[in-house]
Parts: C-alpha cells; structure tokens; sequence
C-alpha cells in the first residue's frame, strides 16, 4: 500500500487494536480491578487504587514517545509500529492469564502494574507513527489523512465497550471469575490481523527522502529539546482535550454512573457504546472541515461548542436516567471528538520532519501522562471530596481553556513556517 488511502486504512487498523487494547484497561479499571486485585480496601479506596494502576501506562507514554519515535525517525515509520503492535499486544493478553490478589496477594497488583506500564510504552510510541505513515503519504491533504490514524480511538472503544457489554451478561460470579478476562485475550487474534495488514504499507515517503538526502537525525529526542522545545510544550497543552476527554466518558463517568447513579453496569456500558458510534459517525467531520477551513480555526470552534456543552452533559448523566446520560455525552462527543480527528495533521505540521516523530510523540503522550492518566483520578478526589460533581464540570472546563491557548499559541508558531495549503476534500 503505497497510496494515502492505502497507507490511511492501515493506519487506522492499527490503531484500532492499540486503543482497542488501551482502553479495555480502563473498561476494567472502572469494574472489576478494585474487587480483584485490590480487595482489602474500601470500594472508593479499590477504584482509586485502580485509578491509579490505569495511570501507570500514562506515565509510561513519555516514555514510550522517547523510545519509538528515536527509532522512527532513525529507522523508520514502519518498522517501529510493527513493534509496538507486538509489544501491546503481548501485554494485553498477559492481564489475561494474571492471577488475581487471592491467588497470589500482593504480587498480583505489582504485575497488572508493570503490565500496564508495558501497555503505556506501547501506545506511546504508535500513536506518532501512525499519524505519521498516514500524513506523510498524503502530502497536501495532510489533516485529513492524518485523520485515519483518530478514527482508531472510537473504533477501538466500540470494540472494547462492546466486547465488556456481551461479558458484562454474564451471572456476576462468572464474570468476575473469567468473564473479565475475555476482552484482554482477544487481543492475541487482533494483533495477528493488524499486523497482516501493517506489513503491506510502505515506508513513508518524506522519511525515504530524509534518509536519501543523509538529513536522518542522530540523536532526535536531543534535536526536539535544542530546536523544538516550545512547540513540545505548546502541544502538551493542544492536546489537552483530545486525550481528557476520552477518560472522563469511558472511565470516570462509567465508575460515576454505577458506583453513585444506580444505572447497572450492563446499561452504562451500552450507553457508552452508543455514544463511541456516534464519535466514530461523527468525527471524520472534523478531518473534513479541517482540512478545508485550517485545522486551528475548526477547533477552536469545536472548543466553545464544548464550553456550552459540558455543564448540560453533566447534568443530564447526573438524572440517573440512561436515556438522558446517552443524549448528554452523545451531545459532548460530538465537539470533543471532531476536534480530535483534526488535532493529528495539526501536530504534524507543527515539527519540522527531521525529528516530527519524536516531537508529535512527545506532546502528545506527555500530555497524556500530565492531564489523560490524572483526569478520572482528579475527578474522583474532586468528587469524594466536595460531593458535587461540579467540581468536575469545573475541572473539564479548565482543561478546554488551556487547550484552546496553546491551539491558539501554537497556530501563530506554526504559521512563521510554511505549511500545506488547505484543500477541498
């Protein structure tokens, strides 16, 4: 597959797994990991420790970005997402088969810990590169193809809500017995397909261009920080409300609804597969008007939509009623996730391509590491310790104001350089 469309459609396979793969984690995290791997504590004592095994991969994203995308801007795009495939995937079944805390105590959260973190590297690294084998293959039609590589994040949640949806049907101590562990082995047949098609996609055309012309860089993350340190910064902040938002819907909210607001987990998880289909329908309309009015522009605009939003969708979960909760986040998806399928070509064009893989990675999953990870932590504490969920609505909408300032900030550096015209798609 040599062809955008190609090398878009595999990126987007790939992701699909890798989040797929992610997000599963934090399903679990939110329904099962408190009881089985933390039962000595309190039930809100279990889910924050919980909580906080499922930021352990955050941490490790930094990480990961520094690893892969070392090796994708030295060696190359492809190589290096066909190893980050293996490596999340290897982990994801290993949760699998892990013995819980009553078979093996202590012992048994240190594993799901180091699992997780294995999990974190992983994702650190692929998410840049594929963005990356999809914008370089698209030339001026970069946001939009970059936009592939998005599409991954709800399509892997519909298969991981919906997967723990069918579960979830299961008598309660089946599931928590080895129901639960059904979404992570699957993940062993995922990865064979992904790889399959992974392997037929070319290597990127700029880095073979790069690599001809003898402009490789040695030492890339050493490069991003002399050169490029302040778009690093500014890209933390730009990311902002494209990783949060994902973990207050998927794993706050869903520990929030079935923990405080009665609806059962069965119907929450139904819910939220509802609302990862209307992200997938809706999203690519973000790459489209992205590509066409400036991607900067789009989201600003998502952005304040999102404003007005964000206290409405909290309410209307806060009834208790799924119909309710269903149209509220459906309604939040809608900004959240359109705003998302612009933000990849958006990066991508922020960095200079010499060390583009290692800055987008970087931004990015440090972004996820300081506000993703910490988001339904923070929002439990706030929640547990204020006993209003407005503190939570306040905490979302700080985060989409410093996600529009740093868009904004870094729209303006972006502009100094040239960058692809937009386009009619």
């Amino acid at each position: 597959m040599s062809n955008p469309r190609g090398a878009g459609i595999a990126s987007f396979v790939g992701t699909s797994i890798e989040w797929y793969d992610f997000y599963i984690y934090g399903t679990a995290a939110a329904l099962v990991f408190g009881r089985l791997f933390f039962p000595e504590a309190s039930p809100t004592a279990g889910v924050m420790a919980s909580f906080a095994t499922f930021w352990v991969g955050f941490l490790a994203r930094p990480l990961g970005g520094v690893i892969f995308g070392h090796l994708g801007d030295r060696i190359g795009r492809k190589g290096t997402l066909v190893a980050t495939l293996l490596l999340m995937g290897g982990a994801t079944t290993l949760v699998g088969v892990l013995p819980t805390y009553a078979s093996i105590g202590i012992l048994a959260p240190i594993l799901l810990a180091t699992l997780r973190f294995v999990q974190g590297i992983a994702v650190g690294g692929e998410w840049g590169g594929a963005v990356l084998i999809a914008a370089e293959h698209a030339g001026p039609k970069r946001i939009f193809y970059a936009a592939f590589a998005q599409q991954g994040s709800p399509a892997g949640s519909i298969l991981a809500t919906g997967v723990f949806a069918l579960v979830s049907l299961m008598p309660e101590d089946a599931f928590l017995s080895y129901g639960w562990r059904i979404p992570f082995l699957m993940s062993a047949v995922l990865v064979i397909v992904g790889l399959v098609i992974r392997l037929r996609v070319e290597e990127s055309p700029e880095f073979l261009r790069m690599r001809e012309k003898r402009e490789v860089v040695k030492l890339p993350v050493a490069e991003v920080f002399r050169t490029s340190w302040p778009l690093v910064l500014l890209g933390i902040g730009a990311s902002g409300v494209g990783i949060a938002s994902a973990y207050f819907t998927n794993t706050f909210i869903l520990s929030w609804a079935t923990t405080d607001l009665g609806i059962t987990k069965s119907t929450m998880l139904n819910v939220l597969l509802i609302v990862s289909v209307t992200q997938f329908v809706t999203q690519p309309i973000g790459a489209v008007l992205g590509q066409r009015m400036g991607a900067a522009k789009y989201m600003l605009i998502a952005f304040t939509a999102l404003i007005v939003c964000t206290p409405v969708t909290f309410l209307m979960v806060g009834t208790g009623s799924p119909a309710w909760a269903t149209i509220g986040l459906a309604l939040s998806v809608v900004f959240s996730g359109s705003s998302y399928a612009a933000l990849a070509g958006f990066l991508a064009d922020a960095f200079p391509a010499r060390v583009r893989y290692t800055g987008i990675s970087l931004a990015y999953q440090l972004c996820g590491a300081l506000i993703g990870g910490t988001t339904p932590m923070i929002a439990q504490a706030l929640l547990s310790s204020t006993g209003t969920i407005w503190a939570v609505v306040a905490q979302y909408l700080v985060v989409i104001l410093l996600t529009m300032a740093c868009v904004l900030a870094l729209s303006r550096r972006s502009a100094v350089r040239p960058a692809p015209a937009p386009v009619e798609v």
